[in-house]
């Protein structure tokens, strides 16, 4: 009875809680449920192969899917890591669920964050007289060595300045590059690469399609079929000389920071014996 009567007393705050929570729970598991099958499907998996990736049944995809199930924080992590999200999406998928973030994103200038960038400073410092330069996600110029800085300024160009703008934009920097419409191309496709990668990203994504714009209204001719070349490099004509340059790509292969697992280095080589010593008279 006294049971009873508490019930009565309470039940209207009591079913309101209960109501609240079981609301919270029902949103957590549509979100979750809605983005782990976007991402599976980004991914081109179907249920039964990423069940097969992570270990457990196809039954169990389909319940987290719908919301049927819960996930706990390691089902996540688990299903993040078959999936190979980057960790600013592995972060979003966990708050999805209902949890803490797993990752930070530290401000350089941390103590623990210091050896990562004495190596890539000491990467970059010792690419000279070549140029060499680190990216953010949406290809801002975050540090420059001495060859980048002083390329780089005959159009303008220095560390915060995007160079997904300028190369989208018929400013100093499209208008030194002689390939324009082929290196463009050769962005596009990387571009979809990295959204492939990263998820729906408003910058990438806009970048991308005002590339495929001024492509698709271009005048120029389409690109001869020349003979295979193993790279295909951006060659530049300003300050009097003419670059032909390629680039290598390297990150952190095991970053378990969302900024310094999106940071990009990129090393530029002379494509001919002519830049090689145009870039020797520079340095």
């Amino acid at each position: 009875m006294v049971t009873h009567k508490a019930m009565i007393t309470q039940n209207g705050r009591i079913s309101v809680k209960v109501e609240e929570s079981a609301v919270r729970h029902q949103v957590q598991a549509s979100e979750f449920g809605a983005s782990l099958r976007d991402w599976r499907g980004r991914r081109r998996l179907s249920q039964l192969d990423l069940a097969l990736e992570a270990d457990i049944s196809a039954r169990h995809i389909s319940f987290l899917e719908t919301g049927r199930s819960q996930p706990s924080r390691a089902m996540v992590l688990r299903l993040c890591e078959r999936l190979e999200l980057p960790l600013q999406a592995r972060n979003q998928l966990l708050v999805a669920a209902g949890l803490a973030p797993q990752y930070d994103a530290r401000p350089a200038d941390r103590t623990d964050m210091r050896p990562a960038h004495a190596a890539i400073d000491w990467m970059l410092e010792r690419h000279h007289p070549y140029p060499a330069l680190t990216l953010d996600r949406h290809w801002r110029l975050v540090s420059l060595n001495g060859a980048a800085r002083t390329l780089f300024a005959m159009v303008g160009l220095g560390e915060g300045d995007s160079m997904l703008d300028a190369l989208c934009d018929n400013g100093p920097v499209a208008q030194s590059i002689e390939n324009l419409d082929q290196l463009r191309r050769y962005l596009a496709a990387r571009l979809n690469t990295e959204i492939a990668h990263f998820g729906p990203d408003p910058v990438l994504q806009r970048g991308r399609d005002r590339m495929l714009a001024l492509l698709s209204g271009s005048a120029s001719a389409p690109d001869p079929q020349p003979a295979p070349s193993p790279v295909i490099p951006a060659i530049y004509s300003a300050g009097g000389m003419r670059l032909s340059l390629f680039s290598t790509i390297s990150h952190f292969g095991t970053a378990e920071d969302v900024v310094l697992s999106e940071l990009r280095i990129e090393l530029l080589f002379p494509a001919d014996e002519e830049t090689r010593q145009a870039l020797m008279a520079l340095a």
